[in-house]
């Protein structure tokens, strides 16, 4: 993949308070050198916020303020954010807006809980950290015990050390 090979694409991630830092900062940056332009949108634009490991997010924008068509996909990472930001519509409107366009949507560990509360996996095979297998499962997803799931436009990972093929699998779906 060449730097510029997702030059004129764009990507929203998700941040918000206790965030996985890793899950965000490595698809983040490696997006940002494949050529993408990718917009970090929180509860509030322009805040910081911290990851689970203390290392800073500053938003973008404010997510009640972003709108799916004007993305790529989108890439949720883990943390304790996704059990946060699942409680908010607009984040859930969002996510099924991807969906529905047939857009990438990524999530990574507990980031499944966000697609889990949009109602878009379904019948989809998914895979995330065992903490939410159950919830997964529960929602009509087709669990996979495996280090990446790509399925359609979904991508999904289970943890940090994942990160390699959770990041290979996002530019597959993008490329």
């Amino acid at each position: 993949m060449t730097a510029s090979s997702l030059e004129g694409r764009s990507i929203l991630v998700f941040t918000g308070d206790v965030y996985e830092d890793l899950e965000l900062w490595y698809p983040k940056l490696r997006l940002v050198e494949a050529g993408a332009r990718v917009v970090v949108a929180g509860p509030e634009a322009g805040r910081t916020y911290a990851g689970k490991n203390g290392y800073p997010c500053r938003s973008d924008v404010a997510i009640a303020d972003v709108e799916a068509d004007g993305f790529d996909g989108v890439v949720v990472p883990g943390g304790f954010m996704p059990d946060k930001l699942r409680r908010d519509p607009k984040v859930l409107e969002l996510v099924r807006g991807f969906a529905d366009a047939r857009k990438l949507v990524a999530a990574i560990c507990h980031g499944g809980w966000i697609p889990i509360s949009a109602g878009v996996y379904r019948g989809v095979r998914v895979t995330g950290s065992p903490g939410i297998k159950d919830d997964l499962e529960n929602a009509g997803a087709i669990f996979e015990d495996a280090s990446v799931v790509i399925d359609g436009p979904f991508v999904s990972s289970r943890k940090p050390d994942d990160l390699p093929d959770f990041c290979r699998g996002i530019l597959e779906v993008l490329g």
